[in-house]
């Protein structure tokens, strides 16, 4: 087991009114005005999703992607508790926090694309389970996996309360809650996979496979680090903190490596398929593969080596190239490459874009809010006399 000392994590302090704060808090009126206008009158209010297009942004972008993003809490658990590299801890609290609201907000979104919103209660009711449905099982798995981060979270509010003794209780059975932090995510992010493989061939043969399950959750894994490397120099532009980059560098090793093998089987898919011939097509469709790809292969160049790695800058890049990788998998999949038949087409509304944008402004005022006011991060003073 790991003898590593940890920095002792601690609030940021500092005023929770600033610029930053004030622009996500206006965000979110506005995207607050849009859902109670949707609630109140319907989708067609809002939205321009339709009969051949039933699932626009609010589900791509918020749920599929939303999720994916949210992955740096589930991959900091890979590292730390099963293949027990210790040293890592001083990320886990951080990137369990942007899991947290990730998923949370993600799990929100779904309840505004819902047509009647107001059976939402049925996903939680036995009576109404579907279990030969794969949307029920990434439903019951997003759940039972907030209802987890929030329990693994909560020793931060613990500690902020003084409740040491209920803190040490917990943790004799925290080990089940990160069991479960670990496989869940696991489960349905494979499973959102598997929702495009039964949709057929609305889906443009470049990503419609078998192997999306494994395609799915082997981006989850690498959008999870590279949210971690985005996240962690921001935190540190922001609050003028050191940047991790003891830590970033093999790490960011890591997520080279497990994407090295995606894109080994994805190209191996496509080829074995004999589909490979449609990415040389003159088309926006071949254009959007090419351009997926070029995002997954550009952390190879900007960090390839050991000296790159500990360069703060091509960490942000690349970090930015993975979650725009990531971003375009799963954009090209359910909207740019699928096409349910002529006479539909879909674009976003300004309404539906400007809920979306509201869901990250969220995600980023809470960030703030905990972190400046509970302890998440590492304390500054701690890492620098090391």
């Amino acid at each position: 087991m790991s003898t590593q000392h940890h920095a002792i994590p601690a609030p940021v302090g500092g005023n929770l009114v600033n610029a930053t704060t004030f622009v996500c808090g206006v965000l979110i009126a506005v995207m607050a005005t849009i859902i109670l206008i949707r609630l109140f009158f319907g989708l067609a209010s809002t939205t321009n999703v339709n009969d051949g297009y039933s699932w626009g942004i609010w589900v791509v972008v918020d749920v599929f992607i939303g999720s994916a993003l949210a992955c740096g809490g589930f991959c900091m658990a890979l590292l730390v508790y099963i293949f027990n590299k210790g040293q890592y801890h001083p990320l886990v609290r951080p990137a369990l926090l942007g899991s947290l609201f990730g998923y949370t907000l993600a799990g929100a979104a779904i309840t505004f694309d819902l047509g009647r919103w107001w059976n939402f209660w049925h996903i939680f009711w036995p009576g109404y389970f579907n279990v030969n449905s794969v949307m029920f099982e990434v439903a019951a798995c997003i759940t039972l996996y907030i209802i987890v981060m929030w329990i693994e979270f909560s020793p931060v509010f613990l500690e902020k309360m003084g409740l040491h003794d209920t803190r040490k209780k917990l943790n004799k059975v925290m080990f089940i809650f990160i069991a479960l932090g670990i496989v869940l995510p696991m489960m349905h992010q494979a499973s959102l996979g598997t929702m495009l493989v039964v949709m057929g061939d609305q889906v443009n043969p470049l990503w419609q496979t078998p192997l999306q399950p494994l395609i799915y959750l082997l981006t989850a894994i690498t959008l999870g680090y590279g949210v971690i490397l985005f996240e962690s120099c921001v935190a540190a532009s922001a609050y003028r903190r050191q940047i991790e980059v003891p830590l970033l560098n093999p790490m960011a090793r890591v997520m080279l490596g497990i994407m090295g093998f995606y894109l080994f089987a994805r190209f191996a898919d496509v080829t074995f398929r004999g589909v490979l011939g449609l990415a040389f097509q003159f088309n926006y469709v071949a254009l959007t593969f090419w351009i997926e790809n070029a995002c997954f292969a550009a952390p190879f160049l900007l960090i390839g080596s050991a000296e790159a790695r500990r360069n703060p800058a091509r960490l942000f890049l690349a970090g930015i190239a993975v979650m725009l990788g990531g971003v375009l998998l799963r954009l090209n999949g359910f909207l740019i490459a699928f096409d349910t038949g002529p006479g539909w087409s879909y674009f976003p509304s300004l309404p539906e874009l400007l809920v979306t944008v509201g869901i990250f402004a969220a995600e980023v005022l809470g960030y703030i809010i905990i972190t400046r006011r509970f302890p998440v991060l590492p304390r500054e003073d701690a890492q620098l006399a090391h």
